[in-house]
């Protein structure tokens, strides 16, 4: 609900709360690193509330940057790094390539089944599931599925696994996990990790999984079909695009 405030909203929101929690910190006696740490924590929790990478950043960064600009505050030249090194460990530098967090929409993927049904107890995979979102979509999809997520930022990972007790979540990279085991694979990425998307799926999916994407499409697969999802994300669904000759030359390079 609060990711859906109208910006700039969801930055003023989480400033004010970083704000608040810094100046209560302060007047329980607690050292201001650490009150500059939680409250450069909360802002970076409260990232999460962007609708793209860059407003993600100016709410993360946003209470840090201001504390410093106002001044008057004894803190050794390390302590102003807290932040930063609080943003890179939710934001991993190798994963910024990646798509960086973008949620799901809670609706997204309601229409998959007709088009891509599944067997109970069939496996499927969230690669990249930051807090969950796209596998609270995929369990209102497909309620009998046994679901997994891999997530690199070990701290969304830790949410991610509290918010979706129900799923089997792992920290690790999507691109170096084995996906022939899964019967649905789903990705939310970005136009540029599309090619290396289907490589991998080329070369791992079994014949007769899916490839599902939300919101950009597959280029050079042909879609079973193309699904008008919630807030107008598409839906690409993908089959059989694993042929074996792909693969053999992709294990005879290797």
């Amino acid at each position: 609900m609060l990711a859906r405030l109208p910006w700039p909203l969801p930055a003023l929101l989480a400033w004010g709360l970083a704000w608040l929690l810094f100046v209560l910190l302060l007047r329980s006696g607690q050292n201001a690193v650490l009150a500059l740490a939680l409250a450069s924590g909360a802002g970076v929790a409260l990232s999460v509330l962007g609708a793209n990478w860059w407003r993600r950043l100016i709410i993360g960064l946003g209470f840090p940057l201001s504390a410093l600009l106002a001044g008057g505050l004894a803190l050794p030249a390390w302590g102003w790094l807290l932040p930063l090194a609080l943003l890179a460990l939710i934001y991993p530098l190798n994963a910024w390539r990646d798509a960086p967090l973008f949620p799901t929409p809670a609706d997204a993927l309601n229409d998959l089944p007709g088009v891509a049904p599944l067997e109970p107890g069939a496996k499927v995979l969230d690669a990249g599931c930051g807090l969950g979102h796209g596998l609270q979509a995929l369990r209102q999809a497909y309620p009998l599925a046994e679901l997994h997520g891999i997530e690199w930022s070990w701290p969304l990972r830790w949410l991610c696994a509290r918010r979706c007790p129900w799923a089997t979540v792992a920290r690790g990279d999507i691109w170096k996990a084995d996906w022939s085991g899964y019967d649905l694979v789903y990705l939310f990425q970005r136009p540029e990790s599309m090619p290396r998307a289907i490589e991998k799926a080329r070369a791992e999916l079994k014949p007769g999984a899916w490839l599902v994407s939300l919101e950009f499409e597959a280029v050079g697969l042909t879609p079973v079909v193309k699904l008008e999802g919630a807030q107008g994300k598409p839906v690409w669904v993908y089959r059989e695009v694993f042929d074996e000759s792909f693969k053999s030359r992709r294990q005879h390079d290797a």
